[in-house]
């Protein structure tokens, strides 16, 4: 029984929470470094996009504020090209995958270890998102135009609602020829009904 206690107290110094603490804290550390390390060599290659397409984003229209150009930070550092498009780095550092989000979910546009590939996608990204705005704002111009257009119809309608009256006039004289003429013809088959009871009153005309 001694030697059980003698061995049990040997043991117990080495296996203190403080030294189980440290040990988890370098763990940590360890970890830590590496993210660290991954999230900087992620924002690295990204800035170096970035100034590859610094030229690209000086041309864009200044009255174009829907685009963002910026890297982003974090656990994944991101080069925002607008709210729905963004450029970020693969698992292995080393993949640029230009990606954007959509109804049906998220999609691939341009994915290389070469940074050109990408460069030129989002270039030419860029460039459809400035044409799709100008053909709308071109094609906004149509609608001002055909309500123009409606409104000068509009204005020539009054003279055509004066000639309302003399319409309501013929119509009215219409109606009464009608009529004339219905009792003219029931008067002529009256006499030829009755023709020979006509005779017979010895009625002269």
């Amino acid at each position: 029984m001694k030697d059980s206690d003698e061995q049990f107290t040997s043991l117990t110094p080495s296996r203190k929470l403080s030294d189980a603490v440290r040990d988890v804290k370098n763990a940590f550390a360890d970890r830590d470094d590496v993210v660290v390390d991954m999230r900087e060599a992620h924002r690295m290659r990204l800035d170096l996009l970035a100034a590859e397409l610094a030229p690209v984003f000086a041309d864009v229209p200044a009255d174009m504020d829907n685009f963002d150009f910026v890297v982003s930070s974090g656990l994944q550092p991101r080069l925002w090209i607008d709210a729905v498009s963004h450029v970020a780095m693969g698992r292995d550092r080393r993949t640029y995958r230009f990606l954007r989000d959509t109804r049906i979910g998220r999609v691939v546009l341009a994915e290389s270890t070469d940074m050109k590939p990408v460069a030129d996608q989002v270039t030419r990204y860029v460039a459809e998102r400035i044409v799709e705005r100008q053909r709308m704002m071109e094609g906004g111009v149509e609608p001002a135009v055909a309500g123009l257009n409606r409104a000068t119809v509009r204005e020539a309608e009054p003279p055509l609602q004066a000639t309302a009256p003399d319409r309501r006039w013929s119509t009215f004289l219409s109606g009464l020829g009608l009529i004339a003429a219905g009792a003219v013809v029931g008067l002529a088959v009256s006499a030829v009904l009755f023709w020979d009871r006509i005779l017979a009153m010895k009625i002269s005309f």
